[in-house]
């Protein structure tokens, strides 16, 4: 397959065409737009998500789309008037974005479809438009998580924070040494803060917050959920420590995810699918 590119943007018809004759699976890179503190751009789990789709698609020679920028991060918008910039998607207009690219990639020919997720938030809303896809088309469809936040897995020999300094959340080791990794000039290391988060004042005091998760801890155990605000826990909008951060860290840890991704492409071109309902034609 002679392609100039994997990113399906900056195709022709033609390209695709050709693509299609040979392989029906396609990534769709899904993030946000949102504050992480005052050392690293809005873009950061955009720019994580286009990194790992870009490479795991060289490797598995998979196109991919453009990365959808728009996410779900209602409690990182912080007060009015803040200035943060985050822009966050409601929940039913989001899916409705995701489903009609979706439905589209169908029309055209794709019978898989992996969107590669890069913002924890969207987790908690997307598990319905998968089935949405999959009952209403009958396509392959699945999506990958490949960030760190409490579950290091693959990357865990390659961080060096502790813990306690949270190596895979929010601006902390990870998210700064991916950001350096793919360009240095929009990390301003002269801004960072090592932020440890506190427990939101309104929190009754038995309660125990320790990182950005939903679930919180109560006499050791975590069965409950808080709709927490960023700000409620960390007025930086940092949670943990930047200062080990490295690009070339950023550069291992995007091997590793697209590997493991690249992979898992191979495992799903094998699948058979028999889609049921291609054409779309809902577009006004």
């Amino acid at each position: 397959m002679d392609l100039p590119t994997y990113n399906l943007g900056n195709l022709a018809p033609p390209d695709i065409k050709a693509y299609l004759e040979e392989k029906d699976i396609v990534m769709i890179p899904i993030a946000s737009l949102e504050q992480h503190g005052p050392h690293l751009p809005l873009l950061t789990d955009t720019i994580q998500a286009e990194q790992i789709a870009h490479r795991a698609a060289e490797k598995a020679q998979v196109l991919y789309t453009p990365s959808v920028w728009m996410g779900y991060s209602p409690q990182h918008m912080y007060g009015v008037g803040q200035g943060t910039g985050t822009i966050t998607i409601r929940p039913q207009v989001l899916l409705d974005l995701y489903y009609d690219i979706a439905r589209c990639l169908i029309h055209h020919g794709f019978n898989k479809l992996v969107f590669v997720n890069n913002h924890g938030s969207n987790n908690k809303i997307i598990e319905p438009l998968l089935r949405r896809i999959r009952y209403d088309t009958g396509a392959f469809v699945v999506m990958s998580k490949l960030f760190a936040e409490r579950y290091l897995a693959l990357i865990d020999d390659i961080m060096e924070n502790p813990p306690e300094e949270t190596p895979g959340w929010h601006s902390s080791e990870l998210e700064t040494s991916q950001v350096m990794a793919a360009d240095e000039s929009l990390v301003r290391m002269d801004r960072a803060v090592h932020q440890v988060p506190q427990r939101p004042k309104w929190f009754p005091e038995s309660f125990v917050k320790p990182d950005g998760a939903p679930d919180v801890e109560f006499q050791g155990h975590q069965f409950f959920v808080f709709a927490n605000d960023h700000e409620d826990f960390t007025p930086s909008g940092v949670i943990g420590n930047p200062f080990r951060a490295s690009a070339e860290k950023g550069r291992k840890t995007y091997e590793r995810y697209s590997d493991h991704l690249a992979a898992a492409l191979k495992e799903f071109e094998k699948v058979e699918v028999e889609v049921h309902t291609r054409e779309w034609r809902e577009l006004v």
